[in-house]
């Protein structure tokens, strides 16, 4: 959609929206109360601007939308869609791939108790499986940072989706 009919949707319908993008209701409420924005650059400006201030108590209720890296989601709705394009790099036929993100997912979630969440978007399933790997060697409060900041590039990348013509992405 337009940034124009974004602005115009009801408050109820854009925050809908917006929690496709990542389930964190301060992020969401906040971009809704913003609106009209004057074009899509000031609402992903504002969206960045918001990452900063996230919790970790909100990434870690946010990760709850998000399938393992090399699981497919199964659920239906705009979220699941979303993953589904974005680990569209993942080749399913490479089963020592899947293997090894299997392994690594679990090693991660032994580690720090939450799922392994990367920006997948554009990225192969080696480079996945490699920046998997160099992240389990990263301390509790490095991950969380980490974890955040790809959190924030998924929201954005959606964001842009939703609100960009196709041909500016």
């Amino acid at each position: 959609m337009l940034i124009e009919e974004f602005n115009a949707l009801p408050d109820a319908e854009v925050a809908a929206a917006l929690r496709t993008c990542v389930a964190i209701e301060s992020w969401v409420a906040d971009l809704a109360a913003g609106r009209p924005f004057a074009d899509a650059a000031a609402l992903l400006d504002a969206g960045r601007a918001q990452i900063v201030g996230w919790a970790s108590a909100d990434v870690e209720t946010a990760l709850a939308d998000h399938p393992r890296i090399g699981e497919r989601p199964t659920g239906a709705g705009d979220a699941a869609a979303h993953s589904r394009r974005e680990q569209s790099g993942l080749d399913p036929a490479d089963v020592a791939l899947a293997e090894r993100l299997r392994e690594g997912n679990a090693r991660y979630e032994e580690r720090f108790g939450r799922i392994y969440l990367v920006r997948a978007k554009g990225r192969s399933g080696p480079e996945l499986l490699g920046l998997l790997e160099e992240r389990l060697g990263n301390d509790p409060v490095t991950e969380l940072e980490v974890t955040r900041q790809q959190l924030g590039e998924i929201a954005l990348l959606r964001l842009a989706d939703l609100v960009e013509p196709e041909e500016n992405r």
